[in-house]
């Protein structure tokens, strides 16, 4: 007959001290280019538009421009006010609606 030795295993607990770390983060203030609906313009070139000055994806602009038509605007570029301003200004120029906010 053999006796099986019995062990016991005792569990440590470790309490890791939390310490509280406050990250300075670079405050950047961001801005958006709200694009506003027309009577105007068409889809189409809404799309194009969105395209080639905002850097959307077809299926982007697309969205962004269904945004528009339904709720009347919509936040087509976010980022830094000195990049905005020229998208916005060839938006402008392009006849569409839009803004800096």
């Amino acid at each position: 007959m053999k006796y099986l030795k019995e062990e016991s295993i005792h569990f440590q607990t470790k309490i890791k001290e939390k310490e509280e770390v406050l990250v300075l983060e670079e405050e950047t203030i961001k801005h958006q280019i709200i694009l506003h609906n027309d009577d105007v313009n068409t889809f189409d070139w809404v799309i194009k538009c969105l395209i080639d000055i905002c850097d959307h994806v077809p299926m982007q602009a697309e969205q962004c421009a269904m945004i528009v038509h339904y709720n009347g605007k919509c936040d087509v570029k976010s980022g830094d006010l000195k990049d905005l301003k020229p998208k916005c200004e060839a938006l402008l120029d392009r006849g569409l609606s839009a803004e800096i906010v």
